[in-house]
């Protein structure tokens, strides 16, 4: 099933990043009033290509180093204010509603490419 697995790799690992950010953009916008809070982000494209070509090494043993292709190894930076506030709060809330709207829009996306990708091979497989 290596060819089914390559198939759907790249839709799998974009859905996987897509809510990793969602995650930590949600977590932004619940604490835009929290003093001191630092504002996140993952740099998507940079995450996705990374994980795309991180091989087919594959982790047998707890001990074994992970060698990417997963959202947990997407890095997670800060993000720089335009404006950053007297509280030392860097969320900038309309920023943060815009990106997360924009990554809920791809995450949506990606699931309907997904989606059609499935029923092809499903009537494919019917004979349809």
């Amino acid at each position: 099933m290596k060819s089914l697995d390559a198939l759907f790799k790249a839709d799998a690992t974009a859905l996987s990043l897509r809510q990793k950010r969602l995650e930590i953009l949600g977590s932004n916008i619940a604490n835009a009033a929290t003093p001191h809070f630092k504002a996140r982000d993952i740099d998507f494209e940079a995450a996705y290509k990374s994980a795309m070509n991180s091989g087919e090494l594959t982790k047998t043993a707890s001990a074994h180093i992970d060698v990417g292709g997963t959202a947990d190894s997407a890095e997670v930076r800060y993000r720089v204010p335009l404006s950053p506030s007297l509280d030392g709060n860097t969320v900038e809330l309309h920023v943060e509603q815009v990106q997360f709207a924009e990554n809920a829009t791809h995450y949506e996306a990606t699931l309907s490419f997904l989606n059609g990708r499935i029923n092809t091979m499903r009537k494919a497989l019917r004979g349809e």
